[in-house]
């Protein structure tokens, strides 16, 4: 597939997650086969005064080229002068956030509060276009309280973006009911560059449906992917095969967890390290027996050495027929 002048190697896309999509999490989603991973969201502001935990937000690396680093705010200017610096750290897309409904993010007027705005994303797409050399791309969603994606989407094509990622849900939908797959579809009917379906993608046939229903040009895979970088080689298996038959075993579920671990550490240290391991180890262990005590056990856990034999040990032991 083709994003700009940026080839991937396929179609299948890990979504931006805040708190999430840091480069140990990335890196384990593009060994299972994601053909495009995207940063945690970064404040163009922030940028802007040069934040160091911003700029750390950014840190990448060549096993996960390319990469597209998404950002946010509202002041076209602000973004555009600032582009360059999401950029710095070896990012080959970047994509402008308009789809988070965070409320802290809103009553600042970005994320999804620029839907309500149909001209301000032209201001903002025009102006960030003209600043960058790589493929600029957004990712909206349905609408603010009323559903107005399919305009926004020609504003944005005729603002000179590259692709259109949809979560097609409203902002006060938040990530409740279910994604409407119908707006996907009228978009893909109502553009010609490429539209990236996201929402409620939580296995192999979720992404094949969604594609067969909506024709758009990739998915993108984000709850779907937490504990479960997997996801990707199953969506893989699908879509070049027809079929999907493979599933982690225990022992590679324990060593995935433990290099995700590991590398988190070397990327942020070891205190941080063990204090984010708690939601990854509960995603991980979600639907296995006695995971309820596995995550009490991650929660009050104090080293690195103690997680690790946690893993090992507890997971292993009570799992064998997992």
């Amino acid at each position: 597939m083709q994003i700009g002048n940026v080839s991937l190697k396929n179609n299948i896309f890990l979504a931006p997650m805040a708190g999430v999509t840091d480069l140990a999490f990335r890196r384990m989603c593009v060994r299972y086969g994601a053909g495009l991973v995207y940063s945690e969201m970064v404040s163009a502001k922030a940028l802007h005064y040069n934040d160091k935990k911003t700029m750390g937000i950014l840190k990448t690396c060549e096993e996960e080229t390319p990469l597209a680093v998404q950002i946010f705010g509202s002041d076209p200017d602000i973004m555009a002068d600032n582009a360059h610096k999401a950029l710095s750290t070896g990012g080959k897309i970047l994509d402008i956030n308009m789809g988070c409904p965070a409320p802290k993010i809103v009553n600042n007027g970005d994320g999804s509060a620029l839907m309500k705005n149909p001209e301000l994303i032209r201001r903002i797409v025009t102006a960030v276009v003209s600043k960058v050399s790589v493929p600029v791309t957004c990712k909206i969603r349905s609408g603010f309280d009323n559903v107005n994606a399919v305009e926004i989407a020609k504003i944005i094509e005729d603002s000179g973006a590259c692709a259109i990622a949809v979560h097609p849900r409203t902002r006060g939908m938040y990530y409740s009911g279910r994604a409407d797959w119908d707006i996907i579809k009228r978009i893909k009917e109502s553009v010609s560059i490429p539209v990236i379906g996201n929402g409620d993608i939580f296995c192999a046939e979720d992404a094949l449906s969604m594609v067969d229903y909506t024709g758009c040009d990739a998915v993108m895979v984000g709850r779907g992917a937490q504990g479960n970088p997997f996801i990707f080689r199953q969506i893989c298996e699908l879509f070049e095969t027809g079929k999907t038959t493979w599933t982690p075993d225990i022992d590679e579920k324990i060593a995935v967890i433990k290099r995700h671990l590991t590398e988190l550490a070397e990327d942020k240290g070891t205190h941080i390290a063990v204090l984010e391991a708690r939601k990854h180890v509960a995603w991980y262990t979600r639907g296995m027996p006695d995971s309820s005590a596995i995550r009490q056990k991650v929660n009050t856990s104090g080293s690195m050495e103690e997680l690790m034999d946690i893993i090992e040990n507890q997971i292993g032991k009570r799992n064998t027929n997992f």
